[in-house]
């Protein structure tokens, strides 16, 4: 299983959310780069970078912070957050991101980020599937939608997606432990590549979302707060 750090940008500080409310927003760090390279010096060879001024945006904002991370490290960068054009897609690649995670796009605009799938490849196209009690969120997780997320990840996987990252929004920033129920029942309905985001606090959860078959798990907060060392992830990586 893959382990990725992230790092969520406002005003191209490193911050966190809990719950991704923007009034809990808490400034960890000034210089993403820095802690980008921390990472990679203990072996990390992964990154999820979401721009939180782009999500609740029409587009990216933060793409100068990704060119900086792509250009003076040798990270694998997964970005979202602002994505909602094809043009905003081709910033992020052109600024040097490995992948791009969309999920309010593929709620309120199917058709587009079908297309995105086609033209750039399933395995460069991930699907941003968050939801709080089991409904999908878009637009920064400030708007819900009606859309349940296993069936969400069902129709999209018929499109052709192969990579979904799932956040619940209740376990985000809670450190509590992830949403082992919900991964468990995504998994046992679609053959997807799931990464697991939101909630992970200890090596145990790593352990556990190993043995039920994620893919990749994302460790945010938990690594700020020193539940989990570089040190401890770098044995694991």
């Amino acid at each position: 299983m893959r382990i990725i750090p992230a790092i969520d940008i406002i005003e191209g500080k490193c911050v966190r959310l809990t719950k991704g409310d923007y009034s809990t927003q808490k400034i960890y760090r000034e210089n993403p780069l820095e802690v980008a390279k921390e990472f990679e010096a203990n072996g990390i060879e992964y990154l999820h970078l979401v721009d939180l001024d782009g999500a609740k945006s029409n587009g990216i904002v933060n793409y100068k912070t990704l060119e900086l991370l792509a250009t003076k490290t040798q990270l694998k960068i997964d970005f979202g957050g602002g994505i909602k054009s094809t043009t905003d897609v081709e910033i992020a690649f052109s600024s040097g991101a490995a992948q791009i995670t969309a999920g309010s796009i593929a709620v309120k605009k199917p058709e587009l980020f079908a297309s995105w799938l086609d033209r750039y490849g399933s395995s460069k196209i991930i699907l941003g599937a968050d939801a709080q009690n089991r409904k999908i969120a878009v637009q920064g997780w400030l708007e819900k939608s009606d859309e349940d997320v296993v069936s969400f990840i069902k129709t999209h996987f018929e499109k052709g997606i192969q990579y979904v990252v799932c956040t619940d929004i209740e376990k985000d920033g809670m450190l509590a432990g992830p949403s082992f129920n919900l991964y468990h029942e995504i998994l046992k309905s679609v053959p997807v590549k799931l990464v697991a985001s939101g909630g992970v606090s200890s090596l145990n959860d790593l352990q556990q979302l190993k043995t039920l078959g994620c893919d990749a798990a994302i460790i945010g907060k938990a690594l700020y707060e020193n539940k989990i060392t570089l040190t401890e992830l770098a044995a694991l990586c």
